[in-house]
């Protein structure tokens, strides 16, 4: 591919994921600027308004960094980052030599990215009434997801528990795909979380919190 093209990348970083089925390990962050939906409870506002700071980087460039980063996993987020140009073939060429996890927040079709020859494992949201955005889901990548992906459902209140219990069973995605809870920082009490999974006796559902708001301020940057 032309190295031509550029990316708006708002930041890139090292640091452990925290959350997905990678947790605690160390990645190489690649986000870029730029979404399409507004969460009520969004964390990274600072890089999805339009005139968002971003630097201009090419696929090379971005490839360079990241394997001078030394580590094997790559974490492409946002924002939402399968809205850039030319995305499927930088993932592509990322995925070459690394793990490559894409951060999605669902709204997005997948379809197109997954007949590439390196095709990234896709976390993806599905964004409960909670949200405000659930009306935008594109519903056709949850019949998309396989076991190398994740569907996450971030839950502010019982009303969003209930609705991804919903979701679960419609779809039948427990079983096919890893299927993870996890609260808005802040909103829900987790252990609320966990009685409303023994309740509902969601066997292979995983609970999980966002690790690096425990280790750092919930709202540095760069971690």
């Amino acid at each position: 591919m032309s190295d031509r093209h550029t990316y708006r990348v708002a930041e890139t970083f090292l640091s452990i994921n925290g959350e997905g089925t990678r947790a605690g390990q160390l990645a190489f962050f690649i986000r870029f600027t730029g979404c399409n939906l507004r969460c009520g409870y969004c964390d990274t506002m600072w890089a999805n308004v339009p005139d968002a700071p971003y630097t201009p980087m090419t696929a090379g460039e971005l490839c360079t960094i990241a394997a001078h980063s030394g580590a094997e996993n790559v974490t492409v987020t946002g924002g939402e980052p399968l809205l850039q140009a030319e995305i499927g073939p930088l993932l592509d060429r990322l995925g070459r030599d690394h793990f490559v996890e894409v951060e999605t927040n669902g709204a997005v079709p997948l379809s197109p990215l997954l007949s590439l020859a390196h095709r990234p494992s896709f976390t993806m949201d599905y964004k409960l009434p909670g949200s405000g955005m659930e009306q935008f889901m594109c519903l056709e990548n949850l019949s998309l997801l396989t076991a190398r992906d994740t569907v996450k459902f971030v839950c502010s209140s019982r009303e969003d528990l209930c609705r991804a219990a919903e979701i679960m069973a419609q779809y039948g995605l427990i079983g096919r795909t890893h299927v993870y809870l996890s609260p808005v920082f802040g909103r829900i009490d987790p252990a609320d979380m966990v009685e409303f999974m023994k309740e509902r006796n969601l066997t292979g559902v995983t609970l999980q919190l966002q690790m690096h708001k425990f280790i750092w301020d919930p709202n540095k940057r760069g971690v």
